[in-house]
C-alpha cells in the first residue's frame, strides 16, 4: 500500500463539506439534537507503511465508553472555534500530541453516534516516533494498527444490535482483535469511512456480514 502524503491530502480534501452525517441509528432513537464532538484520526508512518493511532479509554464507571478503543477526542467546547481546534485540543490533553506537530489533511463525513453525538472526524498526520504521554484518568493505552491490516476485509465483520421495538436492529462494525485490542462501534465506522475515502474499501459493502 503505497499512498503518498499528497495522495492522502488530495483524497481527503476532495470530500464535499456539506455531506449529511452518517449514522446506522434511526432518527426516532433520539429526542434531542445531537451534541457536537470531534476526534482526531492520526496517521503516521512506520517502516511497514501507514498506521492509524488509537487509544484505549480508561475504565471508569462514569464513562459509558470506558475500556473501549477510540480515537483521541471528545465534546466540542464553546471556546473551540471549529472541529479541528476541538480535536487537536483533546489530543493534546489526552495523549500529549502538540497541535503544531500535526499536519491536518481534512475532515471525514460526520456521524451520529448511538449516544447522540455528532462527531466530526479530523484527519491529520503526526511525526513518528513521538514522545506521547497518556493522561491516565482518560487513556490507559496508546497503540497503532497498520492501515493495510485495517483495509483487509477479512479482518472485520458486522453484528446487529437489537433496539426496543418498533425500531429495527442496527449494524455494528467489529474488527478482529489486533495486539490484544478490539476496534468496534463508532471508532470502527470512522475507520471504515477513512478507508472508503482513500479507495481502500467499498461503501456498498460497509455493512455486509462476513
Amino acid at each position: 500500500m503505497n499512498l503518498s502524503l499528497s495522495t492522502l491530502r488530495e483524497k481527503i480534501s476532495s470530500l464535499p463539506g456539506d455531506l449529511p452525517p452518517e449514522s446506522p441509528c434511526p432518527p426516532a432513537l433520539f429526542n434531542a439534537p445531537p451534541r457536537p464532538a470531534a476526534v482526531l484520526v492520526p496517521l503516521l508512518q512506520q517502516p511497514d507503511g501507514w498506521h492509524l493511532l488509537f487509544i484505549r479509554r480508561t475504565q471508569n464507571p462514569h464513562d459509558r465508553h470506558g475500556g473501549q478503543v477510540a480515537f483521541p477526542g471528545g465534546r466540542c467546547d464553546p471556546d473551540d472555534p471549529d472541529a479541528e481546534a476541538a480535536a487537536l485540543r483533546e489530543a493534546e490533553e489526552e495523549i500529549g500530541l502538540r497541535p503544531e506537530d500535526v499536519t491536518l489533511l481534512g475532515r471525514l463525513r460526520p456521524m451520529i453516534t448511538i449516544t447522540n453525538y455528532r462527531v466530526t472526524p479530523v484527519v491529520g498526520v503526526m511525526p513518528w516516533p513521538y514522545p506521547l504521554q497518556a493522561q491516565p484518568e482518560e487513556v490507559s493505552r496508546i497503540f497503532t494498527i497498520p492501515l493495510a491490516w485495517l483495509a483487509d476485509s477479512t479482518n472485520r465483520r458486522v453484528e446487529w444490535r437489537h433496539l426496543d421495538p418498533p425500531l429495527n436492529p442496527i449494524p455494528v462494525i467489529y474488527f478482529r482483535p489486533y495486539d490484544g485490542e478490539t476496534l468496534w462501534g463508532a471508532s470502527a465506522l470512522i475507520t471504515l469511512l477513512l478507508l472508503e475515502t482513500l479507495g481502500l474499501a467499498h461503501p456498498q459493502q460497509r455493512y455486509a456480514s462476513s
